[in-house]
């Protein structure tokens, strides 16, 4: 079964994916990083034809570059930078950077190993490739669509209705069912209601003349893990500093939980609460993480309904309404809802991931507030990171 190409053009990706690259490219051009992919389904295996599918589009995608229409739409994002898409008018994915390969159990292994701005590029690309050639050569692909067809149909139905009235951003791209159909997706509820303010693939907010949404992901706070010179406790500290100067606010939304949400407070001190427009949430217990975060501004005198609390765990439509009824007139919340909006079918979605694993050789690894959520391949340096957030965490609280 040959399929054709998934990926088409460049953009379609997570816009976080150039919000982080830019600040590499300005700033730390010297990292190389290794990444891994994980399929956290147990029972799901892939088959030889789907692995040489999947090899056949990354060949497929390490030929494509970026057109002049798409190069002049990333110039529009105005915290873009000229000189950063004129590097990226000479860049394409290098296919050497890609390893695969195919268990005798029928687990697929996927490594990207490269210079950190253009290896951290093919994480989105590959989990689009793989999850639309699994769903494709495993299920009666007409069903499926069909399935989501219907479900999308109710979704739109209860927004009209009133039922849900909260706002939210399109993050599909990583486990959407297809590329056809995440733009199927975005396309109506961006036309249909007036709750999608955006998404996060930036080829469908040019595609649609809608907002492209993204902030940074937690390979960025990871990243400065594995520079020499930076304690491992203090690498929130060291990632706003830069995300700040590099984007003066434009640009303000910080992922709290990379090393925990405890540890990023004691970073988010006054100047970053205001020089950032909000925090984004993505593990842990979104009501207790919300009311921590309304009380750390209420301790520097910031208003919470001025700043922005982003929720984006594994959400779908009515926890999202549980949230923004919970925090309405407490703070300002909005959403990124992914699989739930990209790949709700009559079947469980893959829960597929591409982790940055090492730094100029060393280990790296985000904690989260879920342990379940911990991603390191090597134990001793899990072990060594929590020690160094714990014994942070306990010297501050003895302080106080």
């Amino acid at each position: 079964m040959k399929l054709e190409p998934i990926i088409t053009s460049l953009l379609d990706t997570d816009l976080y994916k150039f919000n982080m690259d830019q600040v590499i490219f300005h700033k730390h051009t010297d990292l190389s990083g290794e990444y891994y992919f994980r399929c956290r389904n147990t029972d799901v295996t892939f088959t030889k034809e789907m692995f040489d599918e999947i090899n056949a589009q990354i060949d497929h995608l390490c030929t494509l570059t970026f057109t002049k229409a798409e190069l002049d739409y990333l110039r529009s994002i105005r915290f873009i930078k000229n000189d950063y898409v004129e590097f990226l008018r000479l860049w394409r994915p290098i296919r050497d950077y890609v390893e695969t390969r195919l268990g005798v159990s029928g687990h697929l292994h996927i490594a990207v190993r490269g210079p950190l701005f253009s290896a951290m590029q093919f994480e989105i690309y590959l989990l689009e490739i793989v999850n639309e050639v699994y769903f494709r050569m495993k299920y009666d692909y007409a069903a499926l669509r069909a399935s989501a067809e219907e479900k999308l149909e109710q979704k739109i139905a209860n927004f009209r209705s009133g039922k849900y009235s909260f706002q939210f951003a399109e993050f599909g791209c990583r486990r959407r069912l297809s590329r056809e159909w995440q733009d199927v997706v975005v396309r109506r509820f961006a036309q249909e209601t007036s709750n999608c303010i955006g998404t996060s693939n930036v080829y469908l907010a040019m595609k649609y003349g809608i907002k492209p949404i993204g902030t940074y992901a937690h390979e960025y706070v990871q990243m400065y893990q594995g520079i020499d010179a930076i304690p491992l406790a203090y690498t929130n500290h060291y990632a706003l500093q830069d995300w700040y100067d590099e984007y003066r606010g434009d640009n303000g939304t910080a992922l709290t939980d990379t090393i925990t949400t405890d540890l990023f407070l004691l970073d988010f001190d006054r100047s970053m609460v205001n020089n950032f427009s909000g925090v984004r949430h993505d593990s842990g217990d979104p009501f207790q993480w919300g009311d921590k975060i309304i009380a750390h501004y209420q301790k520097y005198g910031a208003d919470p309904m001025s700043k922005q609390l982003l929720f984006s765990d594994s959400l779908d439509f009515d926890k999202a309404q549980a949230l923004c009824d919970y925090f309405r007139d407490r703070a300002k919340v909005a959403f990124g809802i992914g699989t739930f909006c990209s790949n709700d079918t009559c079947v469980r979605p893959l829960n597929i991931v591409i982790k940055l694993q090492s730094v100029n050789g060393r280990a790296v690894a985000k904690l989260s507030d879920t342990p379940g959520k911990a991603m390191c391949r090597d134990d001793a340096f899990l072990e060594y990171l929590r020690r160094s957030v714990d014994f942070r965490l306990r010297r501050e609280k003895d302080k106080q």
